[in-house]
Order: C-alpha cells, then sequence, then structure tokens
C-alpha cells in the first residue's frame, strides 16, 4: 500500500466533541463543501493511482524490493521538501501554491497514464514517475493542512477535521476496491487515466476560491528564514518533540505491513481484485476507527489509545505474515485500519494542538518530514529483509518492533492538549529612530530585580522562559548575576534581526503568560527593557 497523496486529509482527522448534529455544520461554507465533494474524487483516483503502481510493479516481476521502493518513492518527496514546503506554505499565498502543485501532479498523471497503455512502463520509470507524483504532493500538503482555517469558522473547525478525516477514510476503502475491478477488466493504464481525470474538481474548486488578502504587521519572511525559524521552534519545544519520536519510531516498523501488502496479496491468489480487496478492508477499519474515535478518548488517554492501536497494528503485522487465505486476511486488515486511524490521528492532533498559528504550517511540514522519513527509511528496510529472509519473517520483525515501540510510552508521555497558543503580543514596541528591518543582529537585555528568597524559583522560570525566547526567534541566550547589586539578574538574548525581534513580539502565546506570571512573582519591579544594534 502506498502512503501517498491526501495526507493532508487523514492528517487533520480530529474528532468533534460539538455532537451529532454539529458534524455537518461546517457544510455551510460553500467553497468547503465543495472541496469536500471534489476531494472524494480526487482521493479515490489517487487510491486507484496507489493500488495500479503497487500492482504494475508486481506484474513486471520486479520482485519485493522494488515493490516496497514504489512506497519509498511515494514517501521520500516528503523527507526531502518537507521543511521548504511548509515554509512557503506560510509566507505565500496559498492558493497559488495549491493551484500549481495541482497543475504538476496533472501533468505527471498524465505521463504515468500514457506510458502505461503505450507499454512503455518499466520498473525504474515506474518509481521516478511516482517520485515525481509524490513531489507535487509533498510540496502542497502542508499548506493544504494550513487552509482548512480560513474556510470555516474557528468553532466549526473541528467538525469539519472530522469530515475531511472521515471523506478520506471513505476514499481509501471505495478506491482500492474500485481500482481492483478496473484493473482487472480494463487494466492498469485505465486506472491511471482515471486518476489524471480526478484532479479536475479540485483545480476547478480552488480556481473559483475567492481567498481574502492577507494582513500582516510584521515585515515579511524569507523561505530561508522561515525553514530556520520551524526547525528552531520544534527544538526548543519539548512537547513537539516527544509526539514526532514516538511518531517517527512506530512509523518505521509499521511501514512494514503497508510496503508489502502488495507481495502479501500476489502470493494469495496473483489478482490486483484480491489487493483491492484487502485496502478496501483496511480503508473500511479506518472509517470504523474514525467513527469510534470519540467514544475512545471520552473515555480513555490518549497514552492509552495510541499504545492500544500500535499493539494491535504489530499484531495485525504478524498475522497477516501467516494467513494463506483471502478472507481472513481481509477480517485482519480490517482491524488493521482501525488501530491504524486510532494512532496516526491522535499524533496529528497532538502536533496541531501543539502549534500556534505562525508556524503551523512549518511545524506540520516537520512532522510530516519524520512521518515519512520513518516511511521511506521503514519501506526499504523491509523490502530488503524480505528479500533476504522471506515475506513471513520481515513481517514477523516488524510487527514484533512495532509492538516494542509501545515501550516509549512509559518514558515519554504524550503532552497536555489544552495548552492556550491563541496569540500575546503584550510587550510594549520600543521607540527607535530610523531603525532598519535588516538591521541587526540585535542585542536585548532585560533587568530583573529578585526577592532573595525567590532566587532560586526565579532561575529555575528564566531558564524555562529562556526556551521561550529560543522558540520565537533568538540565537543566543544567557541569564548573569550582578557581582556588585546582590539582587540584579540580566537576560540577555540575540536576535538575527530587527524585523525578527518584531516578529518574536507576535509569537508569544497565552501559555506563555504562565511564566510571565512566575517571573513576575519572584521580582520587586517591573523588569528594564533595552535593544541594542550591533555595529
Amino acid at each position: 500500500m502506498l502512503i501517498t497523496w491526501k495526507h493532508k486529509a487523514e492528517a487533520v482527522a480530529i474528532s468533534t466533541n460539538d455532537g451529532s448534529g454539529s458534524l455537518w455544520r461546517p457544510l455551510r461554507s460553500s467553497t468547503f463543501r465543495n472541496l469536500l465533494v471534489a476531494d472524494v474524487v480526487s482521493d479515490v483516483g489517487t487510491f486507484m493511482q496507489s493500488v495500479g503502481a503497487a500492482w504494475l510493479m508486481v506484474s513486471l516481476n520486479a520482485g519485493p524490493m522494488y515493490v516496497a521502493l514504489t512506497q519509498t518513492a511515494s514517501a521520500l518527496p516528503f523527507f526531502i521538501l518537507a521543511l521548504p514546503a511548509g515554509a512557503i506554505g506560510d509566507i505565500v499565498d496559498r492558493r497559488k501554491v495549491i493551484l500549481f502543485t495541482e497543475i504538476w501532479m496533472v501533468v505527471v498523471a498524465v505521463v504515468l497514464a500514457v506510458m502505461t497503455i503505450a507499454g512503455k512502463m518499466s520498473p525504474v520509470l515506474l518509481l521516478i514517475l511516482t517520485f515525481a507524483l509524490s513531489a507535487g504532493d509533498a510540496f502542497e500538503t502542508p499548506t493544504w493542512r494550513a487552509v482548512l482555517p480560513e474556510l470555516v469558522e474557528k468553532e466549526d473547525l473541528p467538525a469539519a477535521s472530522a469530515l475531511n478525516g472521515i471523506e478520506f477514510n471513505f476514499a481509501r476503502a471505495v478506491g482500492p476496491a474500485l481500482a481492483g475491478f478496473v484493473i482487472a477488466f480494463a487494466g492498469i493504464g485505465a486506472a491511471f487515466l482515471l486518476n489524471t481525470l480526478s484532479f479536475f474538481g479540485v483545480i476547478l474548486v480552488v480556481a473559483r476560491w475567492k481567498r481574502p488578502a492577507v494582513k500582516r504587521t510584521t515585515p515579511p519572511e524569507t523561505v530561508t528564514g522561515a525553514t530556520v525559524a520551524a526547525i528552531r521552534y520544534v527544538r526548543y519545544s519539548p512537547a513537539v518533540r516527544i509526539v514526532l519520536l514516538r511518531a517517527g519510531t512506530a512509523m518505521f516498523f509499521a511501514s512494514g505491513l503497508l510496503a508489502l501488502l502488495p507481495s502479501i496479496a500476489h502470493r494469495i491468489n496473483g489478482s490486483p481484485v484480491g489487493y483491492g480487496m484487502l485496502l478496501g478492508g483496511f480503508g473500511c477499519g479506518a472509517v470504523l476507527g474514525a467513527l469510534v474515535m470519540q467514544r475512545a478518548r471520552s473515555r480513555w488517554s490518549a497514552d492509552m489509545i495510541v499504545s492500544a492501536g500500535i499493539a494491535i497494528f504489530g499484531l495485525t503485522t504478524i498475522a497477516a505474515g501467516t494467513l494463506r487465505e483471502l478472507a481472513p486476511l481481509a477480517a485482519v486488515m480490517l482491524v488493521g485500519g482501525a488501530a491504524w486511524t486510532s494512532f496516526i490521528s491522535l499524533f496529528n492532533v497532538q502536533v496541531l494542538n501543539q502549534t500556534p498559528d505562525w508556524v503551523r504550517a512549518r511545524v506540520l511540514a516537520v512532522s510530516m518530514l519524520v512521518f515519512q522519513g520513518a516511511v521511506a527509511a521503514g519501506s526499504a528496510t523491509w523490502g530488503a529483509v524480505a528479500a533476504r529472509a522471506g515475506l513471513g519473517k520481515a513481517l514477523l520483525w516488524a510487527g514484533a518492533g512495532t509492538i516494542l515501540s509501545t515501550v516509549l510510552g512509559f518514558v515519554l508521555r504524550l503532552p497536555d492538549q489544552s495548552i492556550d497558543l491563541t496569540p500575546w503580543n503584550h510587550w510594549r514596541l520600543p521607540l527607535v529612530v530610523g531603525a532598519d528591518a535588516d538591521g541587526g543582529p540585535v542585542l536585548v537585555t532585560v533587568e530583573y530585580h529578585v526577592k532573595p528568597e525567590r532566587v532560586s524559583e526565579f532561575i529555575e522560570t528564566i531558564r524555562e522562559y529562556g526556551r521561550v525566547r529560543r522558540r520565537d526567534g533568538a540565537s543566543r541566550w544567557g541569564i548573569c548575576r550582578d557581582l556588585e547589586i546582590h539582587d540584579r539578574y540580566l537576560e540577555t538574548f540575540v536576535v538575527s534581526s530587527w524585523a525578527e525581534h518584531l516578529r518574536q513580539h507576535d509569537r508569544l502565546t497565552r501559555a506563555d503568560s504562565q511564566l510571565e506570571e512566575r517571573l513576575r512573582i519572584c521580582t520587586v519591579s517591573e523588569p528594564n527593557v533595552r535593544h541594542l544594534l550591533y555595529l
């Protein structure tokens, strides 16, 4: 199975807590409604292409290594392009980015269909075209994920996300089964041709979308600067790093089943219909999993659901390596699809809940880099193991590794999801004369007078606050104690430019107010702030 296109939909599959009636409220937005319908068609076409590519590779007698590399070719562009794609998604007109990438994917899909129908396809060419098609998706996905809040009201966002997730998994259930029948009766080229046509609905809706102009209060970022800001934010956000580490580890092992599924299907009956039925069972399980997620989240913690889902998926992987009949294997894939949704959707919800608006597309791009990098590496690894040790042993070891990855849950607990990340720009802008936006670096000093009985608490708190300074733009940070005035402490940090410091003002969140309140309790007066420009 190829983990390609439309991760944009699955990644925001958030369970809504507003009741069953509110689930349909986002459909009042005509743009969202039309895009949802177009996405159903596009996602079905995408899954048909995925099945066709995998089955074509098997039909070319390329072996399990090439079959697994098909998924690597699909995932690797996400690893390579994630960071620049996320930066562009935050600083460029998102409507234009989506249109450009959709047109690119149409062109590649046409070449793929024509070459297949003409009988000119080879394993290497199939990998190249799969990579090119996935590159368009990789460039579009961070922008697509970030654009959802622009289509619906804020209170309808959870319901809109849930509808996107249901739409995606419905397509995952229908697309592979439909592809199996189309390939069996009309050939792989017909499946590729239908995928080409499926793009046009999305292009038409996005082309007609009248996106409001975005007003910026700070100087615009460059692609390089925005990329650095994303890496810096993740580096100094422990909660985000925990989620990415656990998700990446689980995805590396879980990718074994998805990468080797075409080989499993070919071993059972050698028919694309059987492969489509297995993928359809996986998609049906994912839909069921999405529908019951709300009830599960009301009864158990996110940590428990994620660990249970990963463990069940590991057992599914082991079972897939032992079964030789289509019906029981389809039942196992149904369970696997539900388990997959349970941990993938929660990992992505965790990333969304730990990321403010200004950097959301970029951090989602980093998470995409980790997820798809783990999938690419895992697919290649388990394909090589299957080629050397056999399909059954590869699935056994991949399943065992998936189960063992749940041990991380005991030492790396998932973070609190209730933090308030709304902007909190309360700092007084300094009155400066003739400051060049690109001038810098800028040295900022903050002088505190600390109560003697609260020095230890102050030091602990200011070090936490230093991580916030670095997260939001500081390249260097430090805290000093005055040797002459015993209660005076000086915080210093360096920002690359005056424009970046202005952005730093906008990047504080309501959650950071708790740290400032703790600092206020430790000090006897308001801090004194100075700004100095390096010459």
